[in-house]
């Protein structure tokens, strides 16, 4: 018998369940940002500190990265190093999943860049154990941008229409060089989304200009595929919490000299007073209604590698280009639901980026029962598909993935 569904310029509206229906459940989630300026995870590098795995409290991860491959013409224009994306995923892995025995971390990644495999459970392995482990659910790479996202194994099952975005702003305003990776997916009834941006770079005053263009490009650009079985939003601001963060690359509007002592100081009220994005924000010229949590830490850009000096000018060095420092690295939110908890920087020297972290508590809506759910599916979104399929059959249409997103 033939499936029967609606056309997709059918202009059906599905309604939501309604408040009695629901239950509302709170996800900790962890977002963190980190431009690591061309350089691949040495063999030695600990993200046990940059991902707090010691509180091990966290519900899903969603990490972006910028400039995983050095913005070279080869790197802009040729096909994609997945190579290095594979390699961070897989310390991420070890990291997240560091209780799991160290020879089947060690078998998974036995050659750099080596896909996945599967391998048996090991005897003794609790179920608690597999469930509590965290798989990467969403991983993509657009030039040096990269996110992934990591949830708890438990939490698979309800989770649904994962999809990416990409939406480049680089050279010629389209190659991927500078842009945004978006990733949105359903987690029960509450849609998320999640924008990893690497803006226009420049510290003259009036690139931030140029930085507002681009935000602006992304929020005009960027949209999903649409969903026959759900009304899903294709557009970043409809989604329900939203969650943008990057290196947006707004800069400090004062003299570099000035700059240094305050930052010396630590006089951070006064440095964000002139603070381009802030600046920004409240002439209403970008990210219109978006949040940022209280900055109380030191400017994220820019270091010398392995160090924890600021970049500058060196005698003798010439044509080395004077950076002060900024906070380019920032982590804003959208939608009703979220409550930041902690919005912080880590520590790791590997580029002259320091990582920026933040920590969301995200209230989800909850179906209270199968029955509430069935009855809705079948009453007000599927009224169009033949009544007579059974329920497995209706879950195996629900969760059916866009194939635009890869994942391991």
């Amino acid at each position: 018998m033939l499936l029967q569904v609606a056309s997709l310029d059918d202009p059906i509206k599905p309604n939501r369940l309604s408040n009695d229906q629901m239950n509302i459940q709170k996800y900790k989630l962890f977002v963190s940002t980190w431009n690591v300026g061309g350089i691949p995870p040495p063999d030695d590098l600990n993200l046990e500190e940059w991902l707090d795995t010691k509180t091990n409290s966290y519900d899903i991860y969603v990490l972006g990265f910028q400039e995983i491959v050095p913005l070279s013409a080869r790197n802009i224009l040729g096909p994609e190093k997945s190579r290095i994306s594979m390699k961070w995923n897989s310390v991420i892995r070890a990291t997240l999943n560091k209780s799991r025995s160290k020879t089947q971390r060690g078998q998974e990644y036995s050659k750099q860049g080596e896909k996945q495999k599967l391998y048996p459970v090991e005897q003794g392995t609790s179920k608690e154990s597999i469930t509590q482990e965290f798989q990467c659910i969403i991983s993509k790479q657009m030039v040096g941008i990269l996110v992934c996202v990591w949830v708890r194994g438990d939490l698979q099952r309800y989770i649904r229409h994962r999809c990416v975005s990409c939406t480049g702003c680089g050279i010629m305003g389209r190659l991927g060089n500078k842009g945004a990776v978006s990733v949105r997916f359903c987690l029960h009834e509450t849609s998320f989304c999640f924008v990893c941006c690497h803006l226009a770079s420049g510290g003259k005053e009036g690139d931030e200009m140029h930085r507002n263009s681009d935000a602006m490009d992304i929020f005009t650009r960027t949209s999903f595929p649409r969903c026959l079985s759900l009304d899903m939003p294709q557009k970043i601001q409809d989604h329900d919490q939203i969650i943008l963060f990057g290196d947006l690359n707004y800069r400090i509007s004062l003299p570099e000299a000035k700059t240094r002592i305050l930052v010396e100081q630590k006089e951070w009220n006064i440095l964000l007073e002139k603070d381009q994005l802030r600046g920004e924000v409240s002439e209403g010229r970008a990210f219109e209604g978006w949040n940022e949590g209280a900055i109380a830490f030191s400017p994220t850009y820019k270091y010398y590698p392995n160090s924890d000096t600021y970049y500058g000018f060196i005698q003798g060095k010439k044509g080395k280009k004077i950076r002060a420092p900024a906070w380019c690295d920032r982590i804003l939110w959208h939608g009703k639901g979220l409550k930041q908890n902690q919005y912080d920087r880590c520590e790791s020297r590997l580029s002259d980026h320091r990582p920026v972290r933040a920590i969301f508590t995200a209230k989800v809506e909850v179906p209270k029962t199968k029955n509430s759910l069935r009855s809705f599916f079948l009453s007000e979104r599927f009224d169009q598909i033949t009544s007579n399929i059974d329920c497995y059959q209706m879950e195996t249409i629900l969760t059916m993935e866009d194939p635009a997103y890869t994942s391991y």
